[in-house]
C-alpha cells in the first residue's frame, strides 16, 4: 500500500457525487468540488479515510477529547487523554495519571549535516543560499560554501497528511529514540551556519527544539548561527512566538507550509483544520515589517493534482499579500508518495497557472520549486 508505484492514468468515480476524473486518489475517493462543498457524507468518508490510514501506525483516528482527561495544549488538536490513551501525534500517553512521553529534554528525533548552499524551501532567498543580510546573518555576501545546515528531523506530527513526503518517521513514533536538548545542541560546531527543524513536524516537540536552541545560542555566542523552521503552522501561540524571536534575532526565518484554503479540502488532505495555522501566519507579520532583510517569514504549497488547482493558489496568495506583498511564496511540485501513489506528478501546465494566479493575487515574490519533477501535460 506503501509503495511509490509508477502512474498509470485511470478514471475514478467519487464516492459522493459519482463524477469519473482520473485525478481523484482511491484512499480519499472524493472529488475537488464535494471536497469544497462538505456536507455530512463527505466528513464521514473523510474520517474514514483518515482512521484506517492511522491505523496501520497504532495511531488514534482522531485527537483524543476525554473531558476528564490530562489536557496537552502544545499544538491545535489540544488531546485530552486518559490512562493509557495515546496523543494524536503518538508522543504522549497518560501513566499513573501523568502525562508521559516528549519534553523539553527528550524528543524523538535524528539529524544529519546538509553542506550550504541546499536545497530548503527557502534556499532561494535565505543567507545561506544568497548571503542575504550579509554581513549581519551570513558569512558571505553569496552561497556559505564550506559551511553546513544542521538539519534536525523530528520524527512525530500534528496532521495526518495523505500524501506525506516524508511519511517513514510514523515507523518510529511508537519506538522512540530519545535524544536530550544538550547532545543535540552539543552537534553544532565552528562549520555550522544554521539550524532547521522539520519532520514530520517540529510542532509536537516544541519545547525540545526550543530548548536546543538556546543551549546552542549560548554555545556558539559571538558568531552567526541561524535558527530556522520549517513547519504545519499548527503550534500554540505561545510557542511560536519563542521561536519567532530566536529566528528573528539569529538571523533565521520560519517556513509555513499552507497545504490548503478550503478548510474542508485541508481537512480531507491532512486530517486537521487549517484555523490555527493561518492565524498563526497572520501573527508573525509585524517580524516581516521589522526585518527586511534577510526575509523572515516564507510560504509554500505543495500543488497536488486534482486538489490543490489554481483557484486554491489564489487564495492562499491573496491571504499573504493581505498581509504582506513581499512574502516569498513556493509552489512547489508534487511527487506521488504514501498514500497518493496513484496521482502523477505536477504538470507544467498546473504549476504556470498557479504561478500566474499567485501573481494575480498580488504577491511579488513567487517561485515553482522542484521545477526537474513537472511533467508535460496529458
Amino acid at each position: 500500500m506503501l509503495k511509490r508505484s509508477m502512474y498509470v492514468k485511470t478514471i475514478v468515480n467519487c464516492k459522493h457525487c459519482g463524477k469519473g476524473f482520473f485525478l481523484i486518489s482511491r484512499c480519499l475517493g472524493l472529488c475537488l468540488d464535494c471536497l469544497r462543498q462538505g456536507g455530512e457524507e463527505v466528513d464521514m468518508i473523510i474520517r474514514e479515510a483518515h482512521y484506517q490510514t492511522r491505523k496501520a501506525f497504532d495511531l488514534p483516528g482522531q485527537p483524543p477529547k476525554n473531558s476528564n482527561g490530562i489536557a496537552c495544549h502544545l499544538c491545535v488538536n489540544e488531546c485530552q487523554l486518559l490512562e493509557g490513551e495515546r496523543s494524536y501525534c503518538g508522543l504522549r500517553a497518560v501513566k499513573d495519571g501523568k502525562l508521559i512521553g516528549a519534553t523539553a529534554e527528550k524528543g524523538n528525533v535524528n539529524w544529519y549535516y546538509d553542506p550550504l548552499p541546499t536545497n530548503c524551501v527557502a534556499d532561494w532567498v535565505c543567507p545561506g543560499s544568497t548571503g542575504a543580510g550579509y554581513p549581519d546573518y551570513a558569512y558571505c555576501p553569496g552561497p556559505e560554501r564550506g559551511y553546513k545546515n544542521l538539519a534536525v528531523f523530528y520524527q512525530a506530527c500534528s496532521f495526518d497528511c495523505l500524501f506525506c513526503q516524508n511519511w517513514h518517521y510514523r515507523l518510529r513514533t511508537g519506538h522512540q529514540d530519545w535524544v536530550t536538548a544538550s547532545r543535540l545542541a552539543d552537534a553544532v560546531d565552528e562549520k555550522t551556519a544554521c539550524i532547521c527543524y522539520f519532520g514530520g513536524d517540529p510542532t509536537p516537540q516544541l519545547p525540545h527544539a526550543l530548548r536546543v536552541s538556546r543551549l546552542a545560542l549560548e554555545k556558539n555566542k559571538g558568531r552567526i548561527l541561524r535558527i530556522c523552521w520549517e513547519t504545519n503552522g499548527s503550534m500554540h501561540p505561545a510557542l511560536l512566538r519563542q521561536a519567532a524571536e530566536l529566528s528573528f534575532n539569529s538571523g533565521g526565518c520560519i517556513k509555513f507550509d499552507l497545504k490548503a484554503w478550503s478548510n474542508g479540502l485541508h481537512l480531507a488532505l491532512c486530517g486537521v483544520s487549517n484555523e490555527r495555522t493561518l492565524d498563526n501566519f497572520r501573527l508573525l507579520v509585524h517580524y516581516v515589517k521589522e526585518r527586511i532583510q534577510p526575509p523572515f517569514l516564507v510560504a509554500s504549497t505543495l500543488l497536488i493534482p486534482g486538489y490543490i488547482d489554481k483557484e486554491e493558489v489564489f487564495r492562499i496568495a491573496h491571504f499573504i499579500a493581505s498581509l504582506d506583498r513581499n512574502i516569498p511564496y513556493a509552489l512547489l511540485a508534487f511527487h506521488p508518495d504514501f498514500l497518493m501513489t496513484d496521482l502523477p506528478t505536477t504538470s507544467f501546465r498546473q504549476a504556470e497557472e498557479c504561478l500566474e494566479a499567485a501573481r494575480s493575487a498580488g504577491l511579488l515574490r513567487v517561485r515553482i520549486g522542484n521545477v526537474h519533477l513537472l511533467r508535460n501535460s496529458s
